[in-house]
């Protein structure tokens, strides 16, 4: 990593990448993982299932059983943490729990766990039956989420993380359902507000390339985010401190 990429040690913005992943899990953080699990299980089970009317009804019975027994969120009430890592309080519980596509404790969250190695961010995942599009193979619009995910964790490492800008997937292959795969995704460059991106995903098994992409991101001061974009009751961990536009002349042009 050239010192251009090196993560931010201005005490302004005291996060450095790594600091998203917890090592510590509370009683109630592990509950609610094994509800994520138990029901993303219930999901596969659904797709295509050979079960009889009576059966469906009877297990419709019992989810609507389970539901009800839960405390729900007030309807106009945005969730306690926000689901973006570059918006999380530097602790993580955020960004792996609540993130729509890699939160532990998120149902409809996709089989992806990403990781900080070194420089980059790697990752892996199986898609099965619930992620299907073209027969026997993922649905191209999982394979661009993923990516998303992928590429906004990497490009934290310019200390000054923001929102994505444009992303472009080139689809090399067909993915397979049940395959293991393997992400990598690496921060290119930084031109003032401006974060460039790039990330591929492989087969695991045989290292054939299914797709890549490239990813711009627009440092964003979280902090007028918060107070002017997200709607009423929007409840998100904003850095403290978190900084604002390097070069507040410059006007950001994601296209």
């Amino acid at each position: 990593m050239t010192a251009k990429n090196q993560p931010s040690t201005d005490p302004a913005f005291p996060i450095h990448p790594a600091d998203f992943l917890l090592h510590e899990v509370s009683a109630r953080r592990a509950s609610l993982h094994r509800v994520a699990i138990e029901t993303r299980r219930l999901i596969d089970a659904l797709i295509a299932s050979p079960a009889s009317e009576e059966q469906l009804m009877a297990a419709a019975a019992a989810i609507v059983s389970v539901v009800e027994r839960l405390p729900l969120r007030p309807p106009g009430m945005s969730a306690r943490l926000t689901s973006e890592a570059s918006l999380t309080d530097g602790h993580g519980v955020a960004f792996l729990d609540y993130s729509p596509i890699i939160g532990l404790a998120n149902p409809v969250a996709l089989p992806v766990t990403l990781r900080f190695v070194g420089d980059h961010v790697e990752g892996l995942s199986t898609f099965t039956a619930a992620y299907e599009g073209p027969p026997g193979h993922v649905h191209g619009g999982w394979i661009a989420a993923a990516f998303d995910e992928v590429l906004g964790m990497v490009q934290t490492f310019s200390g000054a993380p923001g929102m994505t800008g444009r992303l472009s997937i080139n689809y090399r292959s067909p993915t397979p359902l049940d395959t293991p795969l393997r992400w990598e995704g690496t921060m290119d460059r930084v031109d003032g507000r401006k974060i460039y991106t790039s990330g591929r995903v492989f087969n695991a098994d045989t290292g054939t390339l299914l797709a890549e992409a490239e990813g711009l991101f627009i440092s964003v001061d979280f902090g007028r985010f918060t107070s002017e974009m997200a709607p009423p009751g929007f409840a998100a961990h904003v850095p403290p401190g978190n900084p604002t536009n390097p070069n507040p002349s410059e006007t950001a042009e994601p296209a």
